[in-house]
């Protein structure tokens, strides 16, 4: 068998299920993984609006031809191949796809800033390279970039170690110093905010409000430890949210969806010496209330996963402690990855949290 079925993207409004060559190896350090689960990001659907041209810049700036990129970074398989030089892991392990690989060496994955891998890691995977939304996927820097799959973890939430979670945590909650007794303003509870709902009480903090338009969301956040929750769509949430904080507003407000209102309520609710951890990828310019905040002595933090805190979350889920099956919403076969698609891109409609795609 040379080629598999793939879900790869060839423009704006543009993506197609089809036929792909199956990867092989290209450095020593690769691995070639069968994938067993695999589930979609917000970013791929902003890769298939459009959000990222740079796709195709890239791939075009020497041939001058976009033959496609296969999507997807999240994801569990078991090893298929690897190159001479890997040497923690072999053929037949299960493991955990990494969003974001690194070789470990270089200036920046020295100080842990893995997400920009001077030697051609970082977040690349279905990105600048050919992604997890396949039957198989070649994982460059395959021993610091892939994690064993430790047995009687619930497969599901085993994908989310790939990228929600640790993004939640590290670009969420670590960015925003949540500190216990802290009051929090998690403002978007898609996959990101609920991973920041999760992980933000590992610091106890005393007040979790979440703020959405989805009922069924915050239904949803209620039950997993939020104190408040906000309907943005039939109330003002930042007179709610100062309200319920007495006119002070939050420690850390957290922006978890990418989008100018939503960061218009954390720049408005965030009381002086408090931090905006902004985690949501933005597609166009917001307004940035500077002359209003220069004043608030405030950090305000964005980033890019850098999976340095994976490790630990994995022990995490392993205890059994982080309820994260409950966002896997909904499962589909393989040969149904465009209704996946469809679903995840109306997810609202459709009350989807976070869609898993089962190969095996």
């Amino acid at each position: 068998m040379t080629t598999m079925k793939a879900m790869v993207y060839y423009g704006e409004n543009d993506i197609r299920f089809e036929d792909r060559p199956i990867p092989q190896i290209i450095d020593p350090t690769d691995a070639v993984i069968r994938v067993t689960k695999t589930t979609i990001c917000g970013t791929d659907l902003g890769i298939w609006k459009g959000k990222n041209p740079e796709i195709q810049d890239e791939a075009t700036k020497n041939t001058g031809k976009f033959d496609g990129r296969i999507l997807g970074h999240e994801g569990i398989g078991i090893v298929e191949e690897v190159g001479s030089g890997v040497k923690n892991v072999k053929k037949g392990d299960r493991v955990i796809i990494s969003c974001v690989s690194r070789c470990g060496t270089c200036e920046n994955c020295q100080k842990q800033l893995y997400a920009h891998c001077r030697n051609g890691g970082g977040w690349i995977m279905g990105y600048m390279i050919d992604g997890a939304h396949a039957e198989y996927v070649r994982t460059p820097f395959a021993d610091t970039s892939l994690y064993p799959l430790p047995e009687g973890l619930n497969e599901d939430v085993a994908v989310f170690l790939s990228d929600v979670l640790p993004t939640s945590h590290e670009i969420g909650v670590r960015y925003g110093d949540v500190k216990p007794g802290d009051s929090i303003a998690i403002v978007g509870t898609g996959p990101i905010g609920m991973g920041c709902l999760l992980t933000s009480q590992f610091y106890s903090p005393a007040q979790i409000i979440a703020v959405d338009m989805d009922d069924s969301r915050l239904a949803l956040a209620k039950e997993l430890g939020a104190t408040h929750t906000i309907n943005s769509g039939k109330e003002d949430a930042i007179a709610r949210i100062l309200e319920i904080t007495d006119g002070r507003g939050v420690d850390c407000a957290i922006e978890a969806v990418g989008a100018e209102p939503t960061w218009n309520i954390c720049q408005n609710v965030v009381k002086e010496g408090g931090h905006i951890a902004n985690v949501g990828v933005h597609g166009k310019p917001v307004n940035f209330e500077l002359q209003k905040l220069w004043i608030k002595n405030l950090t305000i933090t964005t980033g890019l996963v850098n999976t340095n805190t994976t490790g630990m979350l994995l022990k995490t889920c392993c205890s059994g402690k982080l309820p994260l099956e409950r966002l896997a919403s909904h499962h589909f076969k393989f040969s149904e990855f465009e209704k996946a698609y469809d679903v995840f891109k109306h997810a609202a409609d459709e009350n989807a949290m976070k869609v898993i795609i089962d190969l095996a």
